[in-house]
């Protein structure tokens, strides 16, 4: 089975009662400054109520979800006015952006995937709005002869459409690829021949979640779509009915054949893959009531053979990692919460299938598994960063990867006959380097390492653990320059996650390496929601538990306070999507502790997240506001609903997209009018809209890093550290690096 993603961490992938502060006694009264000004915007309050389980919910800014409504757009315009005013006057802003470009205009390129003698790979020169894909058509005899196959740069003048998806068919000769535009999750997919550049006629709309799987014929794949909204409402309304079908090369999208439907359960999620040798097809279906995934295979290679499920269905989490003749592969917590690698003989009859061990389940959570040539890669979290086990398919353990430091790793999936695969490795003061994996020996070499414009040595992470609320220990990255000094001055930006089974190792971000350089340390807090630790730690931070989340962050932040890292006026807080909300409901929990907030693209009103789009997918992390219990649980840290009037809090950013079709951006609309209504000081409370983006996946180069700048010198002036910001972009790092 072939998965053609790298398996190491991205926090750009798609998810799902108040505590008492200490450091109440530091308002920000004096905040704002007479030559730039932040005064609220007047936006009318209506009278709506909602009743739940005999609870009367205000929604005063309910009209701000009719995104289309002449008030709306109005409220849009002000809002946007006000902000950029205040945003361009801000010092240093220039000089961040400009310093931004250089820290970002490295090489960056993807693993490489072979395929009918061809080799492909992502590539991105630096400041290209988007990647392309590039081909070498003939590696044994011009391995350096590489052309631009497909360049998304070309397809708007504003680099707002991107390649969401790629894969090249078994014989090399297509090129199968999705795109979206403005950040939109729906996807357009395309077939390109690989020889001559040339799309193909074929077409395929209302694609989203989706990849494409070749069968071995290479005519056609296998791919999954929502039936088309209704004209005006593809980035609102609730999608269902997700739904497998079979596109044969040439022929109207009108004439696919459908292949698996579940009418009995719209909310489902539809994926599958092709089996290497072309025998089987395998298809997941996803429950976001239970969150549980249950697995059907199907025999492509007999007539009219229909799909089976898998036994122990929607017991556990059952993800495919392989099917080598009869054998099935998978990476499964059945009765493992740290999961565990399983096989299954699919050449008995259906009732008499049973899982059996492979390779036991471990101390530490394995996240990731994949099989390369004839061994297995077992990507394992030790205090959420990674170390690479190697097994044979007898489940024999042959060794461990050397990485080159504390990170992120990923290997690629490679097929049965490969000698090699390729390993990418990454923390928070490098970009990731590709390395080509030796699989016989696990022996590795560089493929790509990028050029750097910053000497790396001058940064160092630590792993510190804390305890949170109820005693659970926790742990969180802290990276800065070296020799930082624990005297309460340096500047802290804390980001976090916290939930959907995604555990934040580490990464890169040019936004991370600029703080750094501005004299600041950036924290990563691996919080209670995420896998870092298995299954048990992802459902403590779920539904009844999320609080727990929103404690861990908090505990952080007394950490760093306590420990003389910094104070709660230079104490920063950050994360997108749930992160959003992450930010939000610690804001309202704590708000005299943090010195300034900047929640992106967040789900902010926790009472109707499922009413929009796919937000009915999260109810196994958030929980159902039809439950009693989950309502009040929801209700008590809502972030919309527990703003509390006349408090002092610090200076906000609020960001989000115009086509946010993921988390709707009515959330951050009536967040930001009634965090402004409240607010009882002059910190500035200011709402960022991009245009034509969506939730972050797909955003031009040029977009994100002028978010970025917009976000660091609006966090230099809340938090007093103007004065550290160079009169200009400094010099490129020496030839040494």
């Amino acid at each position: 089975m072939k998965l053609s993603t790298l398996l190491f961490s991205s926090f750009a992938r798609w998810a799902k009662i108040a505590l008492a502060c200490s450091f109440c006694v530091f308002p920000l009264q004096a905040y704002a400054e007479p030559q730039n000004r932040w005064e609220p915007q007047e936006c009318q309050r209506l009278p709506h109520t909602d009743t739940y389980h005999g609870v009367s919910v205000s929604d005063p800014y309910r009209w701000l979800e009719d995104l289309d409504s002449p008030a709306t757009k109005k409220w849009i315009q002000a809002q946007t006015a006000q902000t950029n005013a205040y945003l361009q006057k801000l010092p240093g802003r220039e000089q961040i952006r400009q310093r931004l470009d250089s820290l970002q205009n490295y090489e960056k390129s993807g693993a490489p995937l072979e395929r009918g003698g061809r080799i492909f790979y992502s590539y991105n020169s630096g400041l290209q709005n988007q990647s392309v894909i590039c081909v070498i058509d003939d590696p044994e005899k011009n391995p350096q002869k590489v052309r631009t196959l497909l360049d998304p740069n070309t397809m708007s003048t504003d680099g707002t459409i991107a390649i969401t998806g790629w894969e090249v068919s078994n014989n090399g000769r297509y090129l199968a690829y999705g795109t979206a535009e403005a950040g939109s999750d729906w996807n357009v997919w395309h077939i390109k021949d690989v020889a001559s550049g040339k799309d193909l006629n074929d077409e395929l709309r209302w694609v989203k979640f989706s990849g494409a799987s070749w069968d071995s014929s290479d005519q056609g794949f296998f791919y999954s779509r929502y039936p088309a909204p209704q004209k005006g409402s593809d980035l609102k309304a609730v999608n269902h009915n997700h739904t497998l079908y079979y596109h044969r090369l040439g022929t109207s999208q009108k004439q696919d054949q459908k292949i698996l439907a579940l009418p009995d359960h719209p909310d489902w999620n539809i994926s599958a893959e092709v089996s290497e040798d072309g025998r089987w097809l395998c298809a997941l279906s996803e429950d976001p009531v239970t969150d549980m995934v249950t697995m059907w295979v199907r025999r492509l290679d007999v007539p009219d053979a229909q799909f089976e499920i898998m036994p122990n269905a929607a017991a556990a989490h059952f993800y495919p990692l392989d099917i080598d003749g009869d054998t099935l592969l998978v990476r499964s917590d059945y009765q493992a919460p740290n999961f565990r690698i399983l096989s299954c003989d699919l050449s008995q009859p259906p009732a008499e299938r049973a899982w059996h061990e492979l390779i036991p389940e471990q101390k530490m959570p394995l996240p990731e598994a994949c099989r390369a040539g004839d061994s297995l890669f077992l990507n394992y979290y030790q205090d959420a960063h990674s170390r690479i086990m190697r097994y044979s398919l007898a489940g024999q353990k042959q060794g461990e990867i050397a990485l080159p430091g504390l990170g992120s790793a990923g290997i690629q999936s490679a097929r049965h006959t490969d000698s090699c695969t390729y390993l990418s490795f990454t923390n928070f003061t490098t970009p990731a380097t590709i390395y080509r994996c030796n699989i016989s020996d696990g022996s590795t070499s560089v493929w790509k390492k990028p050029h750097l414009t910053f000497d790396d040595s001058q940064f160092t992470t630590e792993q510190v653990f804390f305890t949170s609320a109820d005693g659970c220990r926790v742990p969180m990255f802290i990276s800065s320059r070296k020799g930082l000094k624990k005297d309460g001055s340096t500047p802290v930006l804390m980001y976090g996650y916290g939930g959907f089974n995604i555990g934040l190792s580490p990464f890169f971000s040019v936004l991370g390496m600029k703080w750094m350089e501005m004299g600041g340390a950036y924290v990563v807090v691996n919080l209670r929601g995420g896998d870092e630790y298995g299954s048990k730690w992802h459902e403590m931070g779920t539904k009844t538990q999320k609080q727990n989340v929103f404690n861990d962050f908090i505990a952080a932040g007394h950490y760093l306070v306590d420990h003389k890292y910094t104070t709660p006026e230079r104490l920063a807080i950050m994360g997108g999507s749930n992160g959003g909300l992450l930010v939000g409901a610690c804001l309202n929990q704590a708000p005299g502790l943090f010195g300034a907030a900047v929640p992106q693209v967040g789900v902010m009103d926790m009472l109707r997240f499922s009413k929009f789009t796919i937000g009915y997918y999260w109810v196994p992390d958030y929980g159902d506001v039809n439950k009693e219990e989950e309502f009040k649980a929801l209700y008590a840290y809502s972030p919309y609903h527990n703003i509390a009037k006349g408090t002092y809090y610090p200076p906000t950013l609020i960001t989000t997209a115009d086509h946010d079709d993921r988390v709707f951006p009515a959330h951050s609309f009536k967040y930001a009018a009634a965090l402004q209504h409240a607010q009882a000081g002059e910190a500035p409370i200011l709402i960022r809209i991009e245009t034509r983006a969506g939730h972050g996946s797909g955003k031009p180069t040029s977009k994100r890093l002028d978010e970025t700048a917009d976000i660091l010198a609006f966090l230099a002036k809340a938090l007093h550290i103007e004065d550290r910001l160079p009169p200009s972009a400094p010099p490129a790092a020496s030839a040494a690096q």
